[in-house]
């Protein structure tokens, strides 16, 4: 679905030309019957309050109900994923600059861990940044970009350890009813205050292999422009 949603051009840059529409504020969705309750946006945005960018994401049903399939090993693995695409620069979250589509994303996989510092986390809904980019062999079309063998990229000091371009930060996130709400320190987010966003929710997969792509975007649940047009422009809270 996102393949058609997104080209590779938009990845390598074209993002930017967006910007100049994106307006709404926050971004809102017809429900769809067709998509389970837990992931069918109804309303998402990003705001700023006070010294905090605060990411929020209002589904149909119960936010975090639905949780992926424990498989026993980490080889075609599951995630669940609320997740909101930005116009930032791969730089303001503490990679090599113009990576890919940085997302924030909030994501549950009970059959690994990825948290900073070799901690804990599969058994808990947590926020992670990510850098996306085109690939054809995954399914939806995107995968987390890879760190090739012999790479030595700029990373973040809680990058976990894996080779992808995928940092955990340990930001307060609260899914509660039908919300899901990550607060993040604004002196930690360059450029968030003019940055664009879209909201979606997806499966991810964990190649069975375990080779590059290692991380698809296997199917994607909603998004919530319905073309990825990233329309949403960060403002203060009303």
């Amino acid at each position: 679905m996102l393949r058609q949603l997104i080209t590779g051009a938009a990845i390598a840059g074209t993002l930017s030309l967006w910007l100049g529409s994106a307006v709404a504020h926050p971004v809102t969705a017809e429900p769809s019957e067709g998509v389970k309750a837990s992931f069918d946006i109804i309303e998402t945005e990003i705001v700023t309050k006070g010294d905090k960018a605060i990411f929020s994401t209002r589904v149909r049903g119960e936010a975090g109900a639905e949780k992926p399939a424990a498989t026993g090993k980490f080889e075609g693995s599951g995630v669940y994923a609320y997740v909101w695409p930005t116009s930032l620069n791969s730089g303001d979250i503490g990679f090599d600059r113009d990576q890919g589509i940085v997302a924030l994303a909030v994501t549950f996989h009970p059959d690994f861990d990825d948290a900073a510092y070799k901690g804990k986390n599969r058994d808990v809904w947590h926020p992670h940044w990510v850098v996306l980019n085109e690939d054809k062999a995954c399914a939806g079309g995107l995968k987390v970009t890879d760190i090739p063998d012999g790479a030595k990229p700029k990373l973040p000091a809680t990058w976990p350890g894996v080779p992808l371009l995928i940092d955990s930060p340990d930001y307060p996130t609260v899914l509660k009813g039908d919300r899901v709400d990550v607060a993040i320190p604004l002196s930690l987010l360059g450029g968030i205050t003019s940055a664009s966003y879209d909201g979606v929710t997806a499966g991810l997969k964990v190649n069975g292999n375990l080779h590059a792509p290692l991380l698809c975007v296997d199917n994607v649940f909603k998004v919530a422009s319905g073309n990825l047009s990233l329309p949403g422009k960060v403002m203060p809270e009303k």
